[in-house]
């Protein structure tokens, strides 16, 4: 049974980091799945923020926070986190870890995505 837990969401002022964490248990060969951290507000569609590819890790970012935050992964934990700098008000958001079972390459659709976590909130005070 595969499993996705998020973990690191709080409130934090404008300016502020944060850095969530996403512990992956009953994947086989994690190293190999695509992973994505996804975000959605009410109301809104969920939209991908960040992913990274199984194999060499290379790593996609919305254009709403390049620069900003950083996906990265630890093969040996099965765990991928995203960094969150200078975080902004419209950063606030459910924040979910995805991971595209079967494929090492990254998608930033949410249907290509086969496992998600519960989600983590995160809130950003102006």
């Amino acid at each position: 049974q595969v499993q996705l837990v998020e973990s690191g969401g709080g409130l934090v002022q404008a300016g502020g980091s944060l850095r969530l964490s996403c512990a992956a248990s009953g994947l086989r060969t994690f190293s190999s799945q695509a992973m994505g951290w996804f975000r959605q507000v009410p109301g809104k569609e969920r939209e991908c923020v960040a992913a990274i590819s199984g194999g060499e890790s290379s790593t996609y970012y919305a254009d709403s926070v390049k620069g900003r935050f950083t996906i990265s992964r630890d093969n040996a934990k099965n765990t991928v986190s995203l960094q969150m700098n200078t975080l902004k008000p419209d950063d606030a958001a459910v924040y979910y870890c995805a991971a595209r079972y079967g494929s090492r390459y990254i998608a930033a659709v949410p249907s290509q995505y086969n496992y998600w976590g519960q989600g983590t909130q995160v809130t950003v005070s102006s």
